[in-house]
């Protein structure tokens, strides 16, 4: 069990697009009276994650409940970035009572439990459970893994594989740390295609690890928080193919920020991201746009041939309406094009 008197901390992991931002949001509208805050991580140089939490409109929810970290990975900037972020939470004058992590999609879990031993913050917090988000339909599409069969092949002849593909690395590390699996997007799932994801994330867990099935993120707090796994005591039963902090790094991904202009209807922005989708490489695109005539700001975000868009805030009074893309993807993907495609009409 963990200590009554440390400050839980839940960490929340997934691969990009698998709706880990929506998770949170659910969360914090189902708080309860319960006072959170939300540290966010994003790879890349826009924090659009942050920014989305903080539009919310969430009663009790405010802009000093959101610490952002857009700028760098915080797997591997525990001593920079991490630790005097959450220090900035935890020396509040009215602490928070449970702290969310949102991890970016391309970091690692493992080196930032291990974090949580530090001099600094180990007396004062735990990780009361770490949560992977897993999307659905993109296991079921065979993203993770390019050859699913050969993959389990190698892991049976042995069990330290080292996978050439680094998404596969990133994917199975998040699950093989996590004290709790997401199964998000069922509802855009087609028939009999969870039981064959079901099947692949068991390939990945070497101890039992419960699975839940949700869509839009919509799962009972009480189901999510308290769990007191007091993670950071636990590091051993969570192998990792990267187990320090410099094994790991970002070589094989890109991304960039791309300024769109206004656009006529959100259906024209939704056309142009699926183009710029197609170019070889491209893993997720997310960002916002202003829609002429429309006060709301437009969200969208992409993930393969899958696009969604909603209105999430009015545009602020002074706010300058400039519609920006962060669009991510393996390392030397197709920028050109990407732009073009965004950027027409």
């Amino acid at each position: 069990m963990s200590d009554l008197s440390k400050i839980p901390c839940t960490i929340i992991t997934g691969f990009l697009g698998a709706g880990k931002t929506t998770l949170v949001r659910h969360l914090l509208e189902n708080a309860g009276g319960r006072r959170l805050a939300v540290l966010v991580n994003e790879f890349g140089d826009l924090g659009f994650d942050g920014s989305f939490i903080e539009g919310c409109g969430i009663e009790g929810c405010t802009q000093d409940d959101i610490v952002e970290l857009p700028n760098g990975c915080i797997c591997c900037t525990v001593a920079d970035d991490f630790v005097p972020a959450l220090n900035t939470l935890l020396n509040r004058p009215n602490p928070p009572e449970h702290i969310l992590i949102e991890t970016s999609g391309l970091a690692l879990p493992k080196p930032l439990v291990r974090a949580f031993n530090w001099p600094d913050i180990r007396s004062r917090v735990t990780v009361d459970g770490v949560i992977a988000v897993v999307d659905g339909p993109a296991v079921a599409s065979g993203t993770f893994a390019d050859d699913p069969d050969a993959l389990e092949a190698q892991r049976s002849a042995d069990a330290s594989v080292d996978h050439e593909n680094p998404l596969e690395e990133v994917f199975e590390d998040q699950l093989l740390c996590a004290d709790l699996i997401i199964l998000n997007k069922t509802d855009q799932m087609q028939p009999g295609d969870k039981g064959k994801v079901l099947a692949e994330i068991e390939e990945h867990l070497p101890r039992a690890v419960k699975v839940i099935e949700a869509s839009h993120g919509k799962i009972d707090p009480t189901v999510l928080l308290g769990m007191n796994a007091a993670a950071e005591t636990d590091l051993d039963a969570r192998p990792s193919h990267h187990e320090t902090e410099e094994d790991h790094d970002h070589d094989d991904f890109d991304s960039i920020a791309i300024p769109v202009d206004p656009v006529a209807t959100p259906e024209a922005l939704v056309a142009r991201v699926e183009r710029a989708a197609e170019a070889a490489g491209v893993l997720r695109i997310k960002g916002f746009a202003p829609v002429n005539g429309k006060p709301m700001r437009l969200v969208v975000q992409g993930v393969g041939q899958r696009v969604a868009h909603h209105f999430d805030r009015p545009w602020k009074a002074g706010e300058a309406r400039d519609g920006r893309m962060v669009v991510i993807g393996l390392k030397g993907f197709d920028v050109k094009a990407v732009e073009a495609a965004l950027r027409a009409g």
